[in-house]
């Protein structure tokens, strides 16, 4: 009797762990592989350029009309063109006042070919206006403009926000304090001052906005020079050009 139980007992514990759900892999393991996962890769291009332009109270709706119409005719510049699509670039066209406003006017854009930029520029011209915040806080722009990048479907080595503004940051958290944060994140920040309200911008630019590899400052004193302006700073930011402060001083237009 006792020899059929022994016999018995391997049939009987066979049948119970067959019949035992197959175990979930754990949590953690199953995270481990997730991560490990490739991301898809984005469209190659060298350049990832942020176009963010001031709609804040000090900027009535002409002149943002005017900032707009200016950066739709340097795109068309062949010149601008040519360094675009050299290399390859992706751009996005955003708005900013105060702080947490940021609206993009023009989503991400592949710029890989002459009609492409032709089509951005059109695009420009056909983006939303209306648009008229209370403060400027410049702080918020970086911060809000360098998120753009995730997720964007562009990967290139460089990223570049381009600040177009005729003030200085009156709200939101410090731009200077921003602006060390986004700098390390490889991101530079560029800017454009419009100097027909305040003419030390450009010294305050230098030391609370622009950072970066290569990073620099231009300046408009008014609506005459604000496109050439505008076209020199595209071209050389998409060229990469370095751009001492001691020669950046002295290129006011």
């Amino acid at each position: 009797m006792r020899r059929r139980t022994i016999l018995a007992l391997p049939a009987f514990l066979a049948g119970a762990w067959l019949a035992r759900p197959l175990r979930a892999e754990p949590p953690l393991r199953a995270e481990i592989k997730a991560k490990k996962a490739p991301a898809p890769a984005g469209h190659r291009v060298a350049l990832e350029l942020v176009l963010a332009v001031d709609g804040s109270a000090s900027i009535t709706d002409g002149d943002l009309e005017f900032q707009l119409q200016g950066h739709a005719a340097a795109f068309r510049d062949p010149d601008v063109s040519d360094a675009v699509t050299a290399g390859g670039a992706a751009a996005t066209l955003v708005v900013f006042s105060g702080p947490h406003s940021l609206r993009v006017l023009v989503p991400w854009t592949s710029l890989t070919s002459t009609e492409e930029v032709a089509a951005f520029a059109e695009r420009i011209d056909k983006a939303p206006r209306g648009f008229q915040g209370d403060s400027t806080a410049l702080g918020s722009a970086i911060d809000e403009s360098a998120k753009l990048f995730a997720g964007n479907g562009f990967d290139a080595a460089r990223k570049v926000i381009d600040i177009v503004s005729n003030g200085f940051s009156n709200s939101g958290p410090d731009p200077a304090g921003v602006r060390d944060r986004v700098e390390r994140q490889g991101i530079t920040i560029n800017a454009l001052a419009i100097l027909d309200e305040f003419p030390w911008l450009e010294e305050y630019y230098q030391e609370n906005v622009v950072g970066g590899m290569n990073c620099f400052v231009k300046t408009a004193m008014d609506r005459s020079s604000f496109v050439e302006a505008l076209r020199q700073k595209l071209i050389q930011e998409i060229a990469a050009l370095p751009a001492p402060r001691s020669v950046i001083a002295a290129a006011n237009f």
